[in-house]
């Protein structure tokens, strides 16, 4: 009887396994349809691309030249000890914490001014959106027209109070400052309609509980719309961060890099070196490199956010 018991018991068994196996192969191949598309397409142009920009910055190779030479680490080497080296690295730090500094700011500013009831408030958001899916080439050769030292608007209104334009073309500083300024100009409406969309998401209880409670607007402010606005803030801050260390199209159409590489970040110096000297292999070098300093900055904001920022 025993042993009729253990067989049954053992069928039992093997069905259930069986079970599990075909709803596991089930499922698999639901994920396949389903996800197997997209995981192609990012293995193709994504990973592929990526892991080939890794083997080429290891060989001194020109575009569109069927010869190479393995160099190893040799174009890391070049780029470390190039005196252009330093100044690219500071210029794109400045242009990434400025313009990032300033979209978080600006873009709150006018979401506050936003989520209040004004009238044409829906114009003023579509308006203040609208250049963010404007092309950055499109963008840059119009604001041209409007910082030219002479003949420009910006000069006019300057001029209007006696200000004589600064060259915004030919001077470093200015040309930098330039860039920045337009860029935010391209990006703070980005920004703000996110943040308008954190702010609506506050209940209403808890502002109307610390205006009761004698509380002003701007312990209201930093005590309880900032906080909450924490997980926003941190999408915010990784966005703009990977976006403004990869901007190509404003610096391109404004300032092709000057003057004299005051305006040539790392991300303008691949397309450089990659398509204009035509070093194929020192443009890879400089991607991996980018590419590593976009990946440190990301974990150190998720290392660091991931304690401050709550989502409850």
């Amino acid at each position: 009887m025993s042993s009729i018991t253990r067989a049954e018991t053992g069928v039992r068994d093997h069905g259930r396994r069986a079970a599990r196996r075909r709803k596991l192969a089930r499922n698999l191949l639901v994920f396949l349809l389903l996800a197997g598309p997209n995981v192609a397409l990012l293995l193709v142009f994504v990973y592929r691309p990526l892991l080939l920009s890794f083997y080429y910055s290891t060989l001194q190779w020109n575009l569109g030249s069927s010869v190479a030479r393995f160099v190893g680490l040799g174009n890391y080497v070049q780029w470390l000890t190039d005196p252009s080296t330093p100044t690219v690295v500071g210029t794109t730090a400045v242009f990434g914490i400025v313009s990032v500094g300033g979209s978080l700011v600006l873009g709150l500013a006018l979401a506050l001014a936003l989520n209040r009831k004004l009238f044409g408030r829906g114009l003023v958001r579509t308006v203040s959106f609208a250049p963010y899916v404007l092309s950055g080439i499109a963008v840059g050769m119009l604001w041209l027209y409007i910082f030219d030292p002479r003949y420009g608007l910006l000069a006019t209104v300057l001029g209007w109070f006696g200000v004589e334009s600064p060259q915004w073309y030919t001077q470093s500083p200015w040309a930098l400052m330039m860039i920045i300024i337009v860029y935010l100009w391209k990006h703070v409406g980005y920004v703000a309609l996110i943040y308008l969309a954190g702010l609506q998401s506050i209940p209403q209880d808890l502002k109307d509980a610390a205006a009761l409670d004698g509380a002003s607007w701007w312990r209201t402010f930093r005590s309880i719309i900032l906080p909450l606005l924490g997980p926003v803030t941190f999408f915010l801050l990784i966005t703009t961060m990977l976006s403004a260390l990869q901007s190509f199209d404003l610096i391109r159409a404004m300032t092709d890099g000057g003057p004299l590489g005051s305006t040539t970040t790392l991300m303008y110096q691949i397309y450089v070196e990659g398509f204009q000297t035509g070093r194929a292999g020192y443009a890879s070098a400089s991607a991996t490199v980018l590419f590593v300093i976009l990946l440190a900055i990301t974990a150190v904001q998720l290392k660091v956010m991931e304690k401050r920022v709550h989502y409850s």
